[in-house]
């Protein structure tokens, strides 16, 4: 199921059959999952100035979809791709429509689910972390938490491995809730995250948090008067800055025999060499 918008999607594999669809329309919705043997939820809101921005894909679309699920009838296994943020739900909006979203799926009458909470996914089309790896890349380590923070990372093709993985065996893993990521024992600091994207090459620097307070104040009122929806506010600060962020795959390993096979450093490489690749003459 895609966006109305955005079909056809040139980046999903020939063979897969895309229905274009909006997460509000529970009609065609129960049409469609009433022949579905699995459902694998990853819509997301990841930019807004509030909880109601939040809601259209993280609390609603969850919602849509569960509803549709009850109405078919259908006892398909259902996969919930929600983020690390739900398990801090009072830091911020997003992290609030996070937890909401799963907890619609806790107290539903489906039993047939699974939770995964992915930390920061990066690779091949991020839009979020890339001008922070880009930067870092540069030469330029510009970081907001602590400098000993530590932090769980993923590459997105890990968590697609994750997810095929689940697909092989769902029944294992019903009514969990998996925090995973890419194997690095306590996660990186800020230190390990700049020797991984740039081989040591680079300069550390912390930017002061009452100027990043008022960038995120000045950029939520900004929002509001020129109508995009932001990225940075007070809310994505406080994520920012927490102590740590880190997830434990063991779970989730034993359950399904998945495991992590790219680190920090070999995304990175995987990533810029994508990137850098010149077309052929």
């Amino acid at each position: 199921m895609v966006r109305p918008q955005k079909h056809p999607d040139g980046r999903i594999p020939q063979g897969c059959e895309q229905i274009p669809v909006e997460l509000s329309d529970v009609d065609k919705l129960t049409g469609i999952i009433a022949d579905s043997d699995i459902v694998i939820y990853c819509a997301g809101s990841v930019r807004g100035r509030n909880l109601e921005d939040f809601s259209v894909a993280n609390i609603k679309g969850v919602k849509t979809v569960l509803n549709a699920l009850e109405r078919s009838g259908n006892t398909a296994f259902m996969l919930l791709v929600s983020s690390l943020a739900a398990s801090r739900p009072d830091l911020s909006d997003y992290a609030r429509s996070k937890f909401e979203g799963e907890q619609l799926l806790r107290q539903s009458s489906l039993s047939q689910w699974t939770i995964l909470r992915p930390p920061a996914v990066y690779g091949p089309g991020d839009r979020e972390m890339m001008p922070i790896l880009k930067m870092i890349r540069r030469g330029l380590l510009a970081y907001a938490g602590p400098q000993h923070q530590r932090l769980s990372l993923l590459y997105v093709h890990d968590l697609v491995n994750a997810i095929s993985s689940w697909l092989s065996v769902p029944q294992k893993c019903l009514k969990e809730t998996y925090s995973i990521d890419d194997g690095t024992p306590g996660g990186y600091d800020w230190k390990a995250i700049g020797e991984a994207v740039n081989n040591g090459k680079f300069r550390m620097l912390k930017l002061p948090r009452v100027l990043l307070e008022s960038g995120a104040r000045i950029n939520l009122i900004l929002s509001g008067m020129l109508g995009y929806s932001p990225m940075f506010t007070p809310g994505k600060l406080q994520e920012l800055t927490q102590p740590e962020w880190l997830c434990d795959n063991r779970l989730f390993s034993a359950a399904t025999g998945w495991k992590p096979t790219v680190n920090l450093h070999q995304g990175a490489l995987q990533l810029f060499k994508t990137r850098e690749r010149k077309p052929p003459v």
